[in-house]
């Protein structure tokens, strides 16, 4: 596959089905960023997708200069050495105990050569999980954790690649600061979220809302 073939393909979609099997035959250096929140292999809430770590980290780095990506501090180790570990701290989060709980932080790892203007993002725990209201997704992330990450990681009109995009932040984001943007997410639910999410953005209409037929504020 072409450099050509691939963008008129893949650029501006969401794209449901395993992403070691959509990435097999991409070109070396295709996209400029690699920005994801994979799998931790914790079980996550139980669910079936968090049982492993997907042996993707080679693929990204194959395909893109720069791979960052959130994780838990100890699957960290899992990882080959990055280039450097930022942090994202949530301040009023409950520290992790044995059987629940929330760490009050979790890395930043990035490989690449990019200049971060400080490696420590801080939100409160309970605010970016309002602007996800009617959105079903068990581990969403802040947008502007994202976009942070996307304004120092990559300039305007790079292509982003989510390989694991679940309800569609890391494109969220990206349409935001006018880069373009790819996401792979194996659930069809999380793909259709994701399309919903990034629709709202040219609305103005929250998915919850749009859901419900309410109309954009200035139509």
């Amino acid at each position: 596959m072409t450099q050509e073939e691939f963008e008129a393909k893949y650029v501006n979609t969401i794209v449901c089905g395993d992403c070691l099997d959509v990435m097999k035959d991409w070109p070396d250096g295709c996209v400029d960023l690699v920005l994801t929140d994979p799998p931790y292999g914790l079980s996550f809430l139980g669910n079936e997708w968090d049982k492993e770590i997907p042996n993707w980290i080679n693929v990204g780095r194959r395909i893109s200069e720069t791979v960052v990506f959130t994780t838990a501090p100890t699957t960290l180790w899992d990882y080959p050495r990055p280039d450097w570990v930022a942090v994202w701290y949530r301040k009023h989060s409950s520290s992790r105990q044995a059987n629940s709980g929330f760490n009050l932080w979790s890395p930043i790892v990035v490989y690449g050569k990019v200049k971060i203007p400080t490696d420590l993002y801080s939100t409160h725990f309970g605010t970016y999980w309002q602007e996800h209201s009617g959105i079903d997704h068990p581990s969403p992330k802040p947008v502007e954790l994202y976009k942070w990450i996307v304004n120092w990681a990559s300039k305007p009109n790079d292509l982003i690649l989510d390989p694991f995009c679940g309800s569609g932040t890391t494109c969220v984001a990206a349409k935001k600061l006018g880069r373009r943007f790819i996401g792979i997410d194996i659930s069809e639910d999380y793909c259709e979220i994701a399309r919903q999410r990034l629709e709202s953005v040219d609305t103005g209409v929250p998915v919850r809302e749009a859901r419900q037929g309410q109309k954009a504020l200035w139509e």
